[in-house]
């Protein structure tokens, strides 16, 4: 088990307001806690508080077999029910409601008004672009996107990207503190829809579902070709280096040259099927069949995944590679930390 002492972490704010509390909102709250920081949770849902409370629990027993780093004394959780009391006199908001505009502009711009003009205010969205999230906002400068990716509390990527009134310094601010928590923070340098890692997961996403719409494959046999053989790669060197380093070829010039892209008649890369009844009963019907066969149930599901992400961050760090590199970067911090509070 991890051990615990008492100190602030560098670069960290001390709190921080966070604007919902579903599985992303409580993920970073974990993620917070967890290094230390306070939360003050805004969530509207009276289930709100209990998620929190199981995601934290889900992310303790994660990190107690991620590092033995010692990891700061807990960050307290704080629960209010309104925009204006978590946000008053915090550093660092995070806004992680559900992906409807208007409903995160007014809750940016209620934020914006309500705190301190230092306060650097970032949106979870995984698909709005953040100068339409600024537009209601008195002073769109503070705000960026900063989207991470399920479970918050262990794959270390949020995607950084700025609006067209977003001040220059708020992108390295917002960099520091997602350093300090153990991330790793991706500058996304154009607004496009969807930003960079969804849209790359969405295209594999589309490509599966058309193999199940088709009949070409099952939705295990999809999932086991890809555990078994790419996504073994992808977390070492990413789908363009991987794809070269195995081609045998010595340049990348020559690699494209021989095997870039062919005819598209074999990829429905383009459009996803349409999600008829029969089309969803038979993804339904194919996922529960996986799930009985193999005595799972989304609760077990979620602690094989932390488990398996454990085990690559690990395997990663061991090689000093991808987000092995984060991690141990991340535990020789809380490290540095607990001897210079000494």
């Amino acid at each position: 088990m991890s051990e615990r002492l008492d100190f602030t972490p560098e670069r960290l704010p001390r709190a921080v307001a966070l604007l919902g509390a579903g599985v992303i909102g409580s993920g970073w709250a974990a993620r917070f806690m967890l290094n230390g920081v306070d939360v003050r949770l805004y969530g509207r849902s009276p289930a709100a508080v209990e998620r929190t409370r199981v995601i934290l629990d889900k992310a303790r027993r994660a990190y107690r077999r991620l590092t033995r780093a010692p990891l700061p004394t807990e960050g307290e959780l704080i629960v209010l029910d309104s925009v204006e009391g978590a946000v008053r006199e915090v550093e660092f908001v995070q806004e992680s409601a559900p992906e409807r505009l208007e409903l995160k502009q007014q809750l940016l711009a209620n934020a914006c008004r309500a705190t301190p003009p230092e306060t650097l205010i970032c949106s979870s969205t995984s698909m709005l672009q953040p100068s339409l999230l600024q537009a209601q906002m008195p002073h769109p400068e503070r705000l960026l996107v900063a989207h991470p990716f399920h479970p918050v509390y262990l794959v270390p990527l949020v995607e950084l990207c700025a609006g067209k009134l977003t001040a220059p310094e708020m992108l390295p601010r917002a960099a520091e503190i997602f350093h300090a928590l153990g991330m790793h923070p991706l500058i996304v340098r154009n607004e496009v829809h969807g930003f960079l890692a969804n849209r790359l997961q969405t295209a594999v996403w589309r490509e599966a579902l058309w193999m199940v719409h088709d009949g070409v494959a099952t939705v295990q046999e999809i999932d086991d070709a890809v555990r078994y053989s790419f996504g073994l790669r992808r977390p070492v060197l990413g789908p363009i280096l991987t794809n070269f380093v195995g081609s045998g070829e010595t340049s990348m010039r020559a690699f494209l040259r021989k095997w870039g892209p062919g005819s598209k008649e074999s990829s429905k890369l383009e459009a996803a099927p349409e999600y008829t009844d029969a089309f969803l009963e038979r993804l339904a019907m194919q996922a529960d069949a996986q799930a009985s066969a193999e005595n799972m149930n989304i609760s077990k599901y979620q602690e094989m995944l932390d488990d398996g992400l454990v085990g690559v961050l690990q395997g990663l760090r061991s090689q000093r590679c991808g987000a092995g590199e984060t991690l141990a970067r991340w535990e020789q911090s809380l490290r540095n930390r607990v001897s210079s509070a000494r």
